[in-house]
């Protein structure tokens, strides 16, 4: 388990290079990552390369046998790039040219901005691909499904679209373009989606164009891994991903890169609400899953974070040391804190890393210290992975649709998600959020949230993992669109209705109102956003709505399907009810589970196949504690406990 930071050395003046790696080496730190907005220092003029402050700046860490992890610096052209070359710059959806400035201006399918991403990339790579220190490469910095509207990109659009359908014909039967005389008589009237309201436009264009751009922002990812892996094929090379705007397509960004970098800021006051916590134990888990396999935390919190917002209050006490080890706990193998210091110029000055402006190491270094002393401990957990009964299937299509046409006040595919992620956890039972194409026949349960739009391979994957034994549990919206993002013309849950042995005879979308269900024991719980008036076939009610015109209507079915069974919750709860369920189906599945944790306490377990070594770190800011169930062995006091007395944000992790 390697702790590692990000450092600018561009930033600062040559004479902290080697005191401040001097400071690293003491404190602990194996891994330093360098160069992700450095282009303009190494190549100040078109074509005139500097790379001696890198040499000098890597060999400084190098000695005290710290990995680099080397970025290419194409978030960043230089300033001279954008003047010799304007076009360069993305076009928003007002068809004006964005304001350069800042950062990520450049459109990734520009052809000069291509041609000098993969020049730079080359010099770097020639240079430092087979450097023994450089222990991995990240591409780019945070890349987006950029919606760029720039000439190039609608070519490219429309190129991509005749190579999906053939010709205008299909385009134009498969977006409904007869709907407001739409109809294309020329490729030329291809449009992007423009300024208005997605809502207001065309779905299917929409959801294409998504597509198109995570299509695009994968490519460019590949291809400069590529020029990279030409050089020294067994080089690692990832990029960092975060949620954003225009989050990119997680499964296809990373489909050819060696593994998964999440930049990772969990927040500092926790929330609670309606019982779901705010932590960032859900993201973690996905990140795992875009590959099924571990992954790295290449920018982790270290300070108050602000420049895009107002800065947000200091980590608390143990949360420093804490959210580094949650990563871990998740299936991060590497987490690098964002900064080693604070930037003292420029707009994220005010985005706080370990050390402070004052430039003297505090409260938050101290603890980071901690952390690194700790890590030698944590070796036995390198070969681990976790395993899990459960799965959560998300889909980007389904995310992307959504957001395109939101269905009701409140109604949020990602808050359906964390509920069940939130409900599961709150047991102790390891969770993954996978691809509705991932091999299910390993799972006992499977939660498919709102499988929107229609896909082949996820459908049929799903009833295959039902028809041998499996459960699932689908919710409302499912089934609603093809893969076009064009409505159904099917009783709800369409492809899904035979499994499910229910339908929908008609919907209300209630928004924020909330209404009443009771389940099949009497209990009851609120409903709001959405409600699915199911109609039983060869399904039983689970639960039934106590309100409206279809009080005693079903509200949440179940229903044996070949070997497997399938649920269907029609409408949206709150979290008493997601826990409630998550119980049941636990027990009727047989997955093991952990009674009266304290609240705030998550618990994940990593094996090697033959020891287990469980994670209980208490993400609260109250002390917790547990009673184990026998006297197992702490790796971190290295003593035998029947009981765990953890503080605010402390974590033990004991073995089996």
């Amino acid at each position: 388990m390697k702790i590692g930071v990000d450092y600018y050395p561009e930033q600062w003046d040559r004479a902290l290079w080697q005191t401040d790696a001097d400071l690293m080496a003491r404190t602990g730190v194996k891994l330093v990552r360098l160069g992700e907005f450095a282009w303009s220092r190494l190549e100040p003029k078109d074509g005139e390369f500097d790379f001696t402050w890198l040499d000098e700046a890597i060999s400084n860490f190098s000695r005290h046998a710290m990995g680099i992890v080397l970025c290419t610096p194409t978030s960043c052209p230089p300033l001279w790039m954008y003047e010799t070359y304007p076009d360069i710059v993305q076009v928003g959806t007002d068809g004006n040219r964005l304001q350069t400035g800042i950062r990520a201006h450049r459109c990734l399918n520009a052809p000069m901005f291509l041609y000098y991403a993969k020049r730079i990339t080359e010099q770097l790579a020639k240079r430092y691909a087979n450097n023994p220190a450089v222990a991995a490469w990240q591409i780019d910095n945070e890349l987006e499904a950029y919606p760029c509207t720039c000439e190039v990109c609608r070519g490219l659009f429309r190129d991509w679209l005749i190579d999906k359908y053939d010709d205008l014909a299909n385009i134009n039967a498969a977006f409904g373009n007869i709907v407001w005389s739409g109809e294309y008589s020329d490729i030329s009237q291809i449009q992007p989606p423009n300024a208005y309201p997605k809502a207001w436009q065309n779905p299917a264009l929409c959801l294409e164009y998504s597509r198109f751009s995570a299509d695009m922002t994968a490519k460019f990812a590949h291809d400069m891994a590529m020029i990279i892996k030409r050089e020294n094929p067994r080089a690692k090379v990832t990029t960092n991903t975060f949620f954003s705007e225009n989050t990119p397509d997680f499964y296809k960004l990373f489909s050819t890169l060696d593994f998964v970098s999440f930049d990772n800021y969990p927040p500092v006051k926790l929330t609670d609400e309606d019982g779901m916590s705010s932590s960032h134990a859900f993201r973690l888990d996905m990140m795992r899953g875009v590959k099924q396999k571990n992954f790295w935390v290449m920018e982790q919190l270290s300070g108050p974070t602000g420049s895009w917002m107002p800065m947000g209050p200091t980590p608390r006490p143990g949360q420093i040391k804490g959210y580094a080890m949650q990563a871990m706990a998740h299936g991060a193998d590497t987490v690098m804190h964002f900064r080693w210091r604070t930037a003292n110029k420029g707009a994220e000055m005010y985005w706080h890393g370990l050390i402070d402006h004052s430039n003297v190491p505090g409260r938050r270094f101290n603890e980071f210290a901690e952390l690194c002393r700790l890590a030698p401990k944590l070796s036995v957990i390198e070969t681990t992975e976790l395993v899990s009964d459960v799965a959560i299937l998300y889909s980007p299509d389904n995310d992307t649709a959504f957001r395109i046409q939101p269905q009701t006040e409140g109604f949020s595919y990602f808050e359906q998600l964390r509920y069940f992620h939130a409900a599961f956890s709150k047991y102790g039972v390891n969770v993954d959020i996978v691809s509705p194409t991932t091999d299910l026949s390993k799972y006992k349960a499977v939660i498919a949230p709102s499988m929107y739009i229609y896909d082949k391979s996820s459908a049929e994957n799903i009833y295959r993992y039902v028809i041998k034994g499996g459960t699932v549990v689908m919710t409302a919206r499912s089934g609603v669109k093809d893969p076009c993002n064009n409505c159904i013309m099917e009783p709800l849950p369409t492809v899904y209705r035979e499994m499910i042995g229910a339908e929908v005879s008609e919907y209300d979308p209630i928004g924020k109102e909330e209404q009443t269900i009771v389940d099949f024991a009497g209990n009851t719980y609120k409903c709001r956003q959405w409600c699915d008036i199911l109609e039983l076939g060869t399904a039983r009610a689970y639960a039934e709505y106590k309100d409206s015109f279809y009080s005693g209507k079903p509200a949440v079915t179940m229903n044996r399907y070949c070997s497997g069974v399938a649920y269907y919750i029609g409408t949206v709860c709150h979290m008493d009810f997601y826990e409630k369920f998550a119980g049941n189906i636990m027990k009727q599945t047989g997955i093991p589970r952990l009674k009266d944790l304290p609240k705030g306490v998550e618990v994940t377990t990593r094996t090697n196949g033959l020891d287990d070594y469980i994670f209980f770190f208490n993400n609260s800011e109250q002390e917790a504690d547990i009673i184990l169930p026998k006297a197992m062995f702490s790796i971190i006091d290295d003593t035998e406990k029947d009981k765990l007395k953890l503080k605010p944000f402390d974590m033990d992790i004991v073995r089996k």
